[in-house]
C-alpha cells in the first residue's frame, strides 16, 4: 500500500473540497496517484449523483457577475437541496467560481463544457456532489450584452440584468433601480406592443372564469363581488374602446345630474381608473408598464424617460425554485 502523505491529503482537499478522510480513502484506492484519486471522487459524486437524480433542488444561490466594461453580464442559479448547504461559505465561493466562468460564455450547453480547473464544470457539479452529498445543478443561466449592464441581487435568491442602449448621466442608479423593479414584480417582457393577441385573448378568457367562480363563492357569503373585466391589456385597449369608454362615463355624469362644465375635471380620473382596472396583465407582466416601486405616481417608461436618451434593451430575472 502506497504511503500516503499528510500533504497529498490536504492539497487533494484544497482542489476538490472533499473532506479529510474522504481524500484520504481516495488517494488510497488510488495506491497514491493523485490524479486517480480526483478520477475516485468524481466517480462516487457520479453515484451519488444517480441516487438523488429526482431530488428536488429548489435552495442554492443566485449570483451575477459583469466584466469591467459593464457591456456583459450573466446571472446563474446554482441549486442545491437544502438551506444548509446554501448557506455555507464555500458553495457561495464555488457559486461566484462559476460565475466567473459563465461570463465567458453565451449559453448553459457551452458554459458547462468549459474548463473548470481541468475538469469541465459538469464535471465539477458531479464531484462536488459527491462531497456535499447533495444534488446540485445550474438550474438558470441568463446573458446580457448592451451598451451598460447593471445588476441587482435580492440576498441570494433572486438576481437581475438590465442592458440598457446609453450611458446617459447617472446610468448605475438608473439601472439598479430598473434591476430593482424587475426583482420586485417579476416582469418578464418589456411592453404589452410585445404580446401576440391571441395569448392576450387566452389570458383574458382564463382570468374571466376564475373572477366569475371566485364570485359564486363571495355571493354565498353575502360579501362584495369581484369586477370582471372586459379586457385586461392595453393590447386590447383601441382607439374606440377608449372613445366608449369615455361616453360611458360621461353618460353615467349626466344621469348623475353633474354639470357639463365640471366634466373636463371628472372624466380624465375615471378614464385613468377604467385603464387601470382593465390592465391588470400588463401590470403583473411588462416592465415598462408597471407602476415604478419608488413611486407610484408614474410607471417605469415615464421613471426611464426622467434620464432622457435612454432605453432598456434586454432583462434578465433569475431566482431559486
Amino acid at each position: 500500500m502506497a504511503d500516503i502523505k499528510a500533504a497529498d491529503v490536504a492539497k487533494l482537499r484544497k482542489q476538490t473540497g472533499a473532506g479529510m478522510m474522504d481524500c484520504k480513502k481516495a488517494l488510497v484506492e488510488a495506491n497514491g496517484d493523485f490524479e486517480e484519486a480526483i478520477s475516485v471522487l468524481r466517480k462516487k459524486g457520479q453515484k451519488v449523483a444517480a441516487k438523488r437524480a429526482d431530488r428536488e433542488a429548489s435552495e442554492g444561490v443566485a449570483t451575477v457577475k459583469i466584466n469591467t466594461q459593464k457591456t456583459s453580464g450573466v446571472a446563474i442559479v446554482l441549486a442545491c437541496e437544502t438551506d444548509f448547504v446554501a448557506k455555507n461559505d464555500s458553495f457561495k465561493e464555488l457559486a461566484s467560481d462559476f460565475a466567473n466562468i459563465a461570463l465567458d460564455h453565451y449559453d448553459k450547453e457551452s458554459f458547462l463544457s468549459a474548463d473548470f480547473e481541468g475538469m469541465t464544470v459538469a464535471d465539477k457539479l458531479i464531484e462536488q456532489t459527491g462531497v456535499i452529498g447533495e444534488k446540485i445543478e445550474i438550474s438558470a443561466f441568463e446573458r446580457v450584452d448592451a451598451n451598460y449592464v447593471g445588476s441587482y441581487t435580492h440576498g441570494v435568491k433572486i438576481a437581475v440584468l438590465v442592458g440598457l442602449d446609453n450611458l446617459v448621466d447617472n446610468v448605475e442608479a438608473l439601472s439598479k433601480d430598473l434591476a430593482m423593479q424587475v426583482a420586485s414584480m417579476g416582469a418578464t417582457t418589456l411592453s404589452y406592443k410585445d404580446f401576440d393577441l391571441a395569448f392576450v385573448a387566452s389570458e383574458t378568457e382564463a382570468r374571466i372564469a376564475v373572477i366569475e367562480k371566485e364570485n359564486i363563492e363571495l355571493a354565498r357569503l353575502g360579501k362584495t363581488l369581484k369586477n370582471i373585466p372586459k379586457y385586461i391589456s392595453m393590447a386590447q385597449l383601441t382607439d374606440d374602446v377608449i372613445a366608449n369608454a369615455k361616453s360611458d362615463i360621461e353618460s353615467a355624469l349626466k344621469e348623475e345630474g353633474k354639470p357639463e362644465h365640471i366634466w373636463d375635471k371628472i372624466v380624465p380620473g375615471k378614464l385613468d381608473r377604467f385603464i387601470s382596472d382593465n390592465t391588470t396583465l400588463d401590470q403583473e407582466m411588462c416592465l415598462l408598464d408597471q407602476d415604478f416601486i419608488k413611486d407610484e405616481s408614474i410607471n417605469v417608461a415615464d421613471y426611464i424617460s426622467t434620464y432622457g436618451e435612454v432605453s432598456i434593451l434586454s432583462f434578465k430575472r433569475v431566482s431559486l425554485g
